[in-house]
């Protein structure tokens, strides 16, 4: 009788500790999933945040492109006004030597 109680007692025992470590490796478990799932968040925010940015370039590029060709335009002008404005002189010198 007393083998028979200290065998069931040692099966108890082992039943219970295999419970408490299946519970470690279930929890462990859950813990590495929550992980993976958390890396590929970071990995999908990552791909996302170098798309945005992407595009910020492409629009900011777009903008300095767009204020070159403004200035550029405006120069053009600038130096067709200056050469107008020399035919004008020399014209008015020419009518004043008349």
């Amino acid at each position: 009788m007393k083998y028979s109680l200290l065998i069931a007692l040692a099966a108890f025992v082992l039943v219970g500790c295999d419970k408490q470590k299946a519970a470690i490796d279930d929890d462990k478990d859950a813990t590495k999933t929550a992980i993976d799932y958390r890396k590929n968040a970071v990995d999908v925010a990552a791909a996302e945040a170098k798309k945005q940015a992407d595009i910020d370039a492409a629009v900011e590029k777009a903008k300095i492109e767009a204020n070159k060709d403004a200035t550029q335009a405006q120069l053009d002008a600038d130096k067709k006004k200056a050469d107008a404005q020399a035919e004008f002189e020399k014209a008015k010198l020419d009518a004043e030597k008349k």
